[in-house]
């Protein structure tokens, strides 16, 4: 049994409740931050809650800003015809480090994953029809990434597109079913852009916990 102080032990469970961080990554950062001066301690809680509290929404693209419509929504010199759709805006920022693409965004906040119980309501599809309706777009992206759950949203955010008659093109991969786009190199991300393909015509998404 871990043997902790009551606040050095609450630091690593507030810790290791992070993404990726599990109890000994969080049991180091909690040593290192308690090794670290005061004032560093304070920069980085200041950082935290001002990031908290100044971040939002773009009520446009939904990715996170400090002030809305976002840089990218409300930039003139980006391609407004063209819409990427991501995952989460660190998938964003992976696209936007090649410098390959100058078009808008979507961010859904996650995928469909029938078997975690997400279903499409759960994601920002209402907000990327509602930004389709907003610009003149002849192109949606879909650059969710190479997973199972991944393929299925891509599969159906395409059923809500297709009819439209806007063209729907999903970006290919060169590299093995069950990545995620953070991780890739600007090469990758480069050559799976330029070489996306029209998605043919989707099948309808059928949400497994309706009745049949």
């Amino acid at each position: 049994m871990d043997k902790f102080s009551e606040p050095i032990g609450n630091l690593i469970k507030q810790l290791s409740r992070l993404p990726g961080i599990g109890r000994k990554t969080a049991q180091r950062l909690t040593y290192y931050l308690l090794d670290t001066d005061d004032l560093q301690v304070e920069e980085l809680a200041n950082a935290l809650l001002e990031a908290k509290k100044n971040t939002k929404r773009c009520s446009i693209c939904c990715n996170y800003a400090d002030h809305d419509p976002c840089n990218i929504c409300s930039s003139e010199k980006r391609d407004h015809s063209t819409i990427c759709v991501v995952e989460q805006p660190k998938d964003l920022f992976a696209m936007e480090k090649t410098g390959q693409y100058h078009g808008l965004y979507h961010v859904l906040h996650g995928v469909i994953s029938p078997i975690k119980g997400y279903g499409p309501d759960d994601i920002t599809l209402r907000d990327l029809l509602k930004h389709i309706g907003q610009e003149d777009i002849k192109e949606v992206i879909i650059a969710t990434n190479p997973t199972t759950d991944g393929e299925v949203t891509a599969n159906y955010v395409a059923t809500l597109i297709q009819p439209l008659g806007i063209k729907v093109t999903r970006i290919s991969y060169g590299i093995p079913m069950g990545g995620d786009l953070e991780y890739y190199d600007n090469l990758t991300i480069s050559a799976a852009l330029n070489n996306r393909v029209e998605m043919k015509k989707a099948k309808r998404y059928k949400d497994p916990s309706s009745s049949s």
